[in-house]
């Protein structure tokens, strides 16, 4: 089974094992990682609303050979194995049989790349600690039987640990962890603790889940005033600034999303229709569904609906719609057909960009001279590719290119491109693509500065349009 497992992992994700530009999330994690090695601190150096605990992530990855593009790709992939094989083991706590099971795990892994996580999103890390933390929680009811209030105490110490580790690679992961939370509380009174034990228990589970993020806390407090205010605004503030996406097209995202889960929503319905009534089959049930309720509050509250915030719900549907995936051959002939069909026809029809993208980085590195090229709109991991400095904190482009970031990153947009533009960067990095979600006045400084100060010297195809590169009038072109 486990090598079922990883036959499935690694056809369907090692198409783009070696591709810098899966998504432009992790190409940006991979990159704060990397300058965190050489002194850069997050939210200081380089801005971002991620917890810090992602980004020293990345950073150990960074220790491994090569690059680091080939290295998270495949802990990605050893991640997203192990998360399946956990909820193989899960799904069987619910009642799956074995083929029921194995399907889960098997659509487990295509439901990740099917919301972009193919590559190294945080959700593909972290899935694995809360797998592991709602498999425990599943187990209650058994503890709870028997009376094991011992155990019940120490899986809850573990889950909580658990649950705290992953809310440092994203902050979502809270809701999850505050169900196992409670779900272990209410277990441990069924188990027959006195209620002094329960409200100690309850504590310590807490401060589990809390000392992730406590250390990261007193880690900025320890470096001043002003490192904890960067934190804060980053972590915190500047989440409450971001305007809302219009609602059409918040739609249009959740409609994507649900109907590329719609295999392990239509199971997992079914699933819960012929749940037994009673016992602990009936209780591992409730228990999954209220896991899934919880990774659907984390999705809720963000917002915007971008597919890979649909990703923490992958394993808990999986999980619920195993049972009847190994009732149905039907259903399970369905489940398994539409993202198969839907992930092939992706390799098919979607080009293979890595080659364009290290063409451009090879291009920036060999015309940057020492200085700090600008990637306006483009993969953030050019700089990385090309080894070059960073002129700005807010090197993810879409922070200073967005309209729906303006306000809420603690500076002015056009002022901050302003400067960029003002220290006469080497080249430019930008695209030919229209699109009304860039900031007004940020494009007209910048297209301002491209026509007095630039000339296109390079393009390569970025999906329906191009990167292009601008080097300053004053520099001579060097061919890579």
């Amino acid at each position: 089974m486990a090598l079922v497992l990883l036959f499935v992992a690694l056809a369907i994700r090692a198409w783009d094992f070696g591709n810098p530009v899966i998504d432009a999330d992790e190409q940006y994690y991979l990159l704060v990682g990397d300058r965190m090695l050489h002194g850069a601190v997050p939210y200081i150096d380089l801005w971002d609303r991620k917890p810090v605990g992602l980004f020293a992530l990345f950073a150990a990855i960074r220790l491994l050979p090569g690059d680091g593009i080939l290295a998270y790709q495949l802990l990605a992939t050893l991640a997203a194995w192990g998360t399946a094989l956990v909820v193989v083991v899960a799904a069987a706590t619910v009642g799956a049989n074995r083929r029921g099971a194995i399907a889960a795990g098997i659509l487990y892994l295509a439901g990740l790349s099917l919301l972009s996580g193919g590559g190294g999103q945080a959700p593909v890390f972290y899935n694995l600690p809360m797998a592991v933390a709602a498999l425990l929680t599943l187990r209650l009811p058994a503890k709870a039987a028997l009376g094991r209030v011992g155990a019940i105490i120490a899986s809850g110490t573990i889950a909580c640990l658990l649950a705290g580790l992953a809310i440092q690679l994203k902050y979502t992961p809270m809701f999850e962890g505050a169900a196992f939370g409670l779900a272990h509380l209410w277990f441990l009174r069924r188990a027959g603790a006195r209620p002094a034990m329960i409200c100690g228990a309850a504590l310590l589970w807490t401060a589990m889940g809390l000392a992730p993020t406590l250390a990261a806390i007193g880690w900025y407090l320890a470096k001043g005033p002003a490192a904890f205010a960067a934190f804060w605004f980053a972590n915190v503030t500047s989440i409450a600034l971001r305007p809302g996406y219009p609602i059409g097209r918040l739609a249009i995202r959740l409609a994507g999303i649900a109907g590329q889960l719609l295999p392990l929503l239509v199971a997992a319905a079914v699933s819960w229709h012929r749940r037994p009534r009673a016992g602990q089959a009936a209780e591992t049930m409730g228990i999954a569904l209220a896991w899934t309720a919880a990774a659907l509050v984390g999705f809720l509250v963000i917002g915007t609906f971008f597919d890979h915030y649909g990703l923490p719900l992958v394993a808990p549907l999986a999980i619920l719609a195993a049972p009847a995936l190994g009732r149905s051959r039907g259903l399970l002939a369905f489940a398994l057909a539409v993202p198969a069909v839907i992930l092939i026809a992706d390799r098919v029809t979607q080009p293979d960009q890595r080659n364009d993208a290290r063409a451009v980085a090879a291009v920036v590195a060999a015309n940057s001279g020492g200085g700090c090229p600008y990637v306006f709109v483009g993969p953030s991991i050019l700089y990385h590719l090309a080894r070059t400095c960073v002129p700005t904190p807010y090197a993810f482009p879409n922070l200073l290119a967005y309209a729906t970031e303006q306000g809420a990153i603690g500076v002015d947009q056009p002022t901050e491109v302003r400067r960029i533009m003002a220290g006469r960067p080497p080249l430019v990095v930008t695209s030919d693509r229209r699109a009304t979600i860039y900031n007004p006045g940020t494009v007209r400084v910048m297209k301002a500065a491209l026509a007095r100060d630039y000339r296109r010297v390079f393009a390569r195809s970025r999906g329906k349009w191009h990167m292009v590169v601008y080097l300053r009038n004053d520099r001579r072109y060097v061919r890579p």
